[in-house]
């Protein structure tokens, strides 16, 4: 029997939705709540936890109180033990430690935990590499390569793993960036240790690649044929990410590096607009997504674009998402497939099969979307 650890951050992501780019720190919490942000780490745990309701009686859970894992885990149905003498009153990055230490003193097989990268950081200062662990992402940052690419993917990685196939454990690169400097548009990344995590197939996502695009001329015929293709009266959603802001310097508008822009007959109508803001402008206009593929993992929708939530797409469509990628980004994936993780399965599901992606001026491929 696979004995499972399970952490949950409750408040991991909570400032996705809301455009403050991450969740760390008391004040910034207390902002997104203030903007309507409600916590979605729990849902995004219990798409990993419904995978494994089919063998649950080869699987031993042992978790945190409350929100923190107990309260979900009751809910689907799953026998666990609460861990004791852990007090989450404010869930705060001491409590995930001190989770994460209790796991280690029950001798646990694996630990999962649903996060974003601020969580990651937290227990691998606590576990480094004593044992396996895997991330379920459920955080607005997730530049760490010990997240399962969507959540139901880390649960296939368990199911796996609890029915005994043979499965690899490596060490992967937990990795966080300064959330101040994020929201003014600089991405500064730090390495903070390793941690080891059971490979399986495409389960388990790379780890995201940084640096500056030099591909210059090729972002540029991209940004002339998006630009070119603008249809009046239309609003455009214009991704975040360094490929899009090439579309944004064709136009001669102020970008939002890290969040998503609205632009209307080739004029800025607001910059880092936030979920509730698009929904409201998908009432008001025919609106079009254009975005980009995250390097080296292949994400088109749910890392840093979370604003596009599942209800937004619902109401966008799949006809109306425009990807954008160099030829080199697309190549990098080596056939892996584009990913949509919007937290809703079945969504999902509908946005898989194939997508055009644009990578250069009037040339177009077809690729892959889905697991």
């Amino acid at each position: 029997m696979l004995t499972l650890g399970l952490i949950i951050n409750p408040l991991a992501g909570i400032g996705g939705s809301v455009g403050l780019k991450g969740s760390d720190g008391a004040d910034i919490v207390k902002e997104a709540f203030s903007r309507g942000a409600r916590c979605k780490s729990s849902e995004r745990a219990k798409l990993a936890l419904q995978v494994l309701l089919p063998i649950q009686d080869q699987i031993k859970i042992i978790t945190c109180p409350q929100a923190m894992g107990e309260t979900l885990v009751a809910e689907m149905g799953f026998s666990y033990q609460v861990l004791d003498n852990l007090s989450v009153e404010h869930t705060s990055a001491q409590d995930t430690c001190n989770a994460a230490q209790q796991l280690l003193d029950q001798k646990v097989d694996i630990i999962l935990f649903a996060g974003g990268d601020g969580t990651a950081r937290d227990i691998c200062s606590v576990v480094a590499d004593r044992i396996p662990v895997l991330g379920i992402p459920a955080g607005v940052k997730i530049h760490s390569a010990v997240y399962a690419v969507t959540p139901k993917a880390a649960g296939e990685v368990i199911s796996q793993l609890a029915s005994g196939q043979l499965i690899d454990v490596k060490a992967h690169d937990v990795r966080d960036i300064d959330e101040e400097a994020f929201r003014n548009n600089i991405v500064r990344a730090k390495l903070y240790g390793e941690m080891r995590v059971p490979q399986a197939g495409q389960f388990v996502q790379s780890v995201k690649q940084g640096g500056v695009e030099v591909e210059e001329l090729v972002l540029e015929d991209i940004a002339a044929d998006v630009v070119q293709g603008m249809k009046d009266d239309v609003l455009y959603l214009i991704g975040s990410g360094k490929t899009t802001l090439a579309i944004m310097d064709e136009l001669g508008l102020d970008n939002t590096l890290l969040g998503i822009d609205a632009v209307l007959n080739h004029q800025l109508l607001k910059n880092d607009v936030s979920e509730t803001e698009i929904l409201e402008y998908l009432e008001q206009y025919p609106c079009r997504a254009v975005i980009s593929i995250i390097g080296g993992q292949g994400h088109i929708i749910g890392r840093g674009n979370q604003q596009l939530s599942a209800a937004v797409l619902k109401k966008l469509g799949k006809k109306n998402l425009k990807v954008i990628s160099t030829k080199a980004k697309v190549s990098a994936l080596e056939g892996r497939p584009l990913i949509v993780d919007s937290g809703d399965n079945e969504l999902d599901d509908l946005f898989s099969g194939t997508i055009e992606v644009t990578t250069g001026y009037q040339d177009q491929i077809i690729y892959p979307v889905g697991l």
